[in-house]
C-alpha cells in the first residue's frame, strides 16, 4: 500500500496548487502525472483502470443531459464532417513538413502514415471538454450542447475508423444494438423503482457499464460511446437529473485517475518532446476551422468562438488510433509516446484557454464578422421581454420557486431565462414566461429589445462563477436595477456584494427560514386553529 503514497499525495498537492493559482484542479492532476513520470515512477494499472471507469461514467452522465435530435443539427454534423477533412489534411501536411526538416525521430514518412497521424489529431477530447463544461455548469448552454454534439459525431467517425481498420472491427451483432431503443422503456421503468439512495447509484453504474460499455464492446463498438448512448436513451426520464447529480462525486474521484495516467504515458526523448511541442501549432488551425464553419452555420461570433476554444485540444482517442495502427503494422510504435505528450500538452493549453473570466473569447469574437439577423440561430435572435419588471436567470428549482412567489404573492410581471432547451420547452408548456438564452453572454442585453421597466434581476444559477459573470453584464446594461443573487459560501457572498449585489441570499439560510415558516404554520393549524396564533401565559394575563 505504501507504494501508492506518491500517486495519492502528489495529485492532491498539485490540485491544491492549481486551485491556488485559480486554475482548474484537473490541470494539477495532469501535472502530477508528468512530474511522477519525470521522477521515474511507472504507470500503475489500478490508477489507469480507475481513470477508464471515470471516463465511462462521465460519458454516461453527459448522455443523461443530451437530446439525440441535437446530432442532426447543421451546426453539429456539418461542422464535424468538414472540420475532420480540413484538420486531417493540415495535420498530415504539417507532419510531412516537420519530418522533411529532420525533426523528430523519423525520416520522411509515406503519405499514408502521415494521413493516419493527421486523422488522429483531428479529434477533440471528449473527457476534457465534458469536464470543462461541467465545471462551468454549461453543458446545456448553446455552445456547450453544440460542442458535445460535435464530439458525439466525432466518436461515430471513430467507430467507422475502427471498422475500416480491420482491428477489432464491429461484428454483425452490432446491428442488434438498435433494439436498445425500444428496450429503453424497461430501463426507465427500473429507474423509477430505485428510490433515492445507494440503490439508485448502483443502478446507474450498472446501466453505464453493462448495457452501455460492455454490450457495445462485446460487438466491437467503442464501449465509451455505448455509455454515452445509454445515458441519452434514459435522458427523458424525470429522475435522470437526480441520477446525474448523485453520480457526480464518484465520477469526479475516478477521473483523477485518468488525468494522472495521461501524464504518466511515457518518457519522451528530447526530439520527441520537440516534435510534440511543435504539433501544438496545429491547434490554432483547429480553432479557426471550427469558428469559420460554426459561424457559417448561423451561430454568433461569441458562440462560435466559445465552442471552438472549448474544442481546442487533441483527443485521448489520438493515442488509441496510433496504438491500433501500430498493432496493425501501419506505424512505428515510437509515435505513441510523441503523441501522448502532445495530447497532454494540449490539455494544459486547452485548460488555460478556457479559464473562467478570460477576455480571450470576447477579443476573438470581435474579429469575426457578425451574422445577419435572418441567418442567426433561433436561440440567438432578438429577445422580446415584453412588459416584465423582473428577470430571473436560472429556472431550476430555486428559480421556479422564486418565479411563482413573485407572480402569485406580489403580482409582478416576470420573465425567466435558462440555457436548457428541454427545461425551457417544459416550462413554457406549463404557462411560464421563459426564454432560452445564456446569462453569461455579454451580448444578451444587446439582444433584448429596449425595456426600461426591468427593475429587478435575480441570479438563481447553481454555479457561483456563472452568477458573477451574468451579474457583471447585467450591471453594465441595467445599472439602475436591484440585483439579488444566491450563494452557498461566505466568500461567495462577499464577492457578489463587492460586485454590486443589493442582496445575497445564502441557500441554507433560505432553507432554514422556509422550514421555520412551514413549521410555525403547521403548529398553529394543529394546536391553535381558532386563534391563529400562539397563546402564552403572559398574553393571557
Amino acid at each position: 500500500m505504501s507504494d501508492f503514497v506518491p500517486y495519492l499525495v502528489l495529485p492532491v498537492l498539485c490540485g491544491v496548487g492549481a486551485k491556488f493559482l485559480r486554475l482548474p484542479p484537473m490541470l494539477g492532476f495532469l501535472l502530477s502525472g508528468i512530474i511522477l513520470n519525470i521522477l521515474g515512477y511507472e504507470p500503475v494499472e489500478a490508477i489507469s483502470k480507475l481513470g477508464d471507469l471515470g471516463v465511462t461514467l462521465m460519458l454516461f452522465t453527459i448522455g443523461l443531459k443530451l437530446d439525440p435530435r441535437l446530432l442532426f443539427r447543421t451546426e453539429v454534423w456539418l461542422t464535424s464532417a468538414v472540420h475532420l477533412v480540413i484538420t486531417t489534411v493540415c495535420g498530415a501536411s504539417f507532419i510531412l513538413f516537420l519530418t522533411a526538416l529532420g525533426l523528430g525521430v523519423h525520416e520522411v514518412i509515406p503519405l499514408e502514415q502521415a494521413a493516419i497521424l493527421g486523422f488522429a489529431l483531428s479529434f477533440s477530447s471528449t473527457v476534457l471538454v465534458a469536464k470543462t463544461l461541467e465545471e462551468r455548469s454549461e453543458t446545456r448552454s448553446l455552445y456547450g450542447r453544440t460542442a458535445l454534439g460535435i464530439l458525439v459525431v466525432q466518436d461515430l467517425f471513430a467507430v467507422l475508423f475502427v471498422a475500416v481498420s480491420g482491428e477489432h472491427s464491429p461484428t454483425w451483432w452490432a446491428l442488434g444494438l438498435v433494439f436498445l431503443v425500444p428496450a429503453s422503456w424497461l430501463f426507465k421503468k427500473g429507474l423509477a423503482q430505485m428510490g433515492h439512495g445507494e440503490l439508485l447509484v448502483l443502478y446507474g453504474i450498472v446501466l453505464a457499464f453493462v448495457p452501455g460499455y460492455w454490450l457495445f464492446d462485446v460487438v466491437g463498438v467503442k464501449g465509451d460511446l455505448g455509455a454515452l448512448v445509454m445515458g441519452m436513451l434514459i435522458a427523458s426520464h424525470p429522475k435522470s437529473n437526480e441520477l446525474s447529480r448523485i453520480l457526480f462525486s464518484l465520477k469526479e474521484l475516478m477521473l483523477v485517475g485518468f488525468f494522472v495516467s495521461t501524464g504518466l504515458a511515457g518518457v519522451p526523448s528530447l526530439s520527441q518532446s520537440l516534435f510534440a511541442f511543435l504539433l501544438l501549432f496545429l491547434l490554432p488551425i483547429n480553432t479557426v476551422a471550427y469558428t469559420a464553419i460554426l459561424r457559417w452555420a448561423g451561430l454568433s461570433p461569441r458562440t462560435s468562438v466559445l465552442t471552438s476554444l472549448t474544442l481546442t485540444n487533441f483527443s485521448e482517442f489520438c493515442i488509441i488510433v496510433i496504438a491500433m495502427s501500430t498493432s496493425a503494422g501501419l506505424l512505428d510504435p515510437s509515435w505513441t509516446i510523441t503523441f501522448s505528450l502532445a495530447v497532454s500538452l494540449s490539455f494544459v493549453l486547452g485548460t488555460i484557454l478556457n479559464m473562467r473570466g478570460s477576455s480571450l473569447p470576447s477579443r476573438l469574437a470581435a474579429l469575426v464578422p457578425p451574422v445577419p439577423v435572418h441567418r442567426r440561430h433561433p436561440e440567438e435572435r432578438p429577445v422580446e421581454l415584453g412588459d416584465v419588471q423582473a428577470v430571473i436567470f436560472g429556472m431550476g428549482k430555486i428559480g421556479r420557486a422564486t418565479y411563482d412567489d413573485l407572480v402569485q404573492n406580489y403580482q409582478l410581471p416576470v420573465a425567466g431565462v435558462d440555457t436548457s432547451e428541454p427545461r425551457v420547452s417544459a416550462l413554457a408548456e406549463q404557462g411560464y414566461n421563459v426564454i432560452e438564452a445564456d446569462a453569461t453572454d455579454e451580448k444578451f442585453w444587446e439582444r433584448v429589445t429596449d425595456n426600461p421597466q426591468v427593475h429587478l434581476v435575480i441570479l438563481a444559477m447553481p454555479v457561483h462563477g456563472t452568477n458573477v459573470d451574468a451579474m457583471r453584464h447585467a450591471i453594465e446594461a441595467h445599472s439602475h436595477c436591484a440585483f439579488v443573487a444566491v450563494s452557498q459560501y461566505a466568500d461567495e457572498i462577499k464577492e457578489l456584494k463587492e460586485l454590486g449585489a443589493d442582496t445575497v441570499v445564502n441557500l441554507y439560510d433560505g432553507a432554514g427560514s422556509t422550514l421555520a415558516e412551514a413549521g410555525y404554520k403547521s403548529f398553529i393549524e394543529k394546536f391553535h386553529p381558532r386563534t391563529g396564533s400562539i397563546t402564552t401565559a403572559s398574553s393571557e394575563s
